[in-house]
């Protein structure tokens, strides 16, 4: 049993070490390297989120009342079906 778990430690050990060589490579290559320096554009998003809030909130405020009529229109026309 003991010779078992021994064996064991020791591809366990040997997986961990290839692993961390595996990743150490990745750390190198020029791929890993382009993906980890991009930064972003923060002010870019920002950006975009606020037109994006202000385009919905500026269309809903003109669509709200047709919307709201066409639903009631709706929901009455099937009250009206038994």
């Amino acid at each position: 049993m003991n010779k078992v778990m021994n064996l064991i430690n020791k591809q366990v050990t040997l997986f961990w070490n290839f692993c961390y060589l595996q990743l150490s490579k990745w750390r190198k290559s020029r791929i890993y390297q382009a993906i980890n320096n991009e930064r972003g554009d923060v002010p870019g998003w920002v950006l975009v989120v606020l037109m994006t809030t202000g385009l919905v909130t500026a269309i809903w405020t003109i669509a709200a009342p047709r919307l709201t009529a066409i639903l009631k229109n709706s929901l009455d026309a099937m009250n009206g079906i038994h």
